[in-house]
């Protein structure tokens, strides 16, 4: 009586499935990758213009014109309140002197304090990261 090898092929069952028989699975059940963590974002928005801060940078929408300006090539961001109290100006400075500003309406006028404080804490938040 012959024994088989001690170390032989796998029996039926090990690994994978070939790809004719791989589960297929419904999209919504699908396995989806790992979303990359994010971190906070400030979103000021009127019925014409937008500021968002996130991890990637400060964006700006101006009617229908859009800029986006990624951290390493920001300089410095700032912000006030215009003259009048009724509005959000944001300014981003690059490195390379350029100026680029948007100005989003508060209302109601109380929404102006908690833009300043979310502003506040967001920068505080990615400028060590720059």
């Amino acid at each position: 009586m012959t024994q088989p090898p001690p170390y032989g092929p796998p029996p039926g069952g090990f690994g994978p499935p070939p790809p004719q028989y791989a589960p297929q699975y419904p999209p919504q059940y699908a396995p989806q990758p790992a979303a990359a963590p994010a971190g906070p974002e400030f979103m000021a928005v009127d019925r014409h213009n937008s500021v968002v801060v996130d991890m990637s940078g400060v964006a700006f929408e101006i009617r229908d014109a859009e800029a986006e300006f990624s951290w390493p090539e920001i300089h410095t961001v700032h912000y006030k309140a215009t003259p009048n109290g009724k509005a959000l100006v944001v300014a981003v400075v690059l490195h390379n002197g350029q100026f680029y500003e948007c100005q989003v309406e508060a209302k109601p006028k109380d929404r102006l304090r908690e833009w300043f404080a979310g502003l506040q804490a967001i920068l505080g938040y990615y400028k060590p990261m720059r």
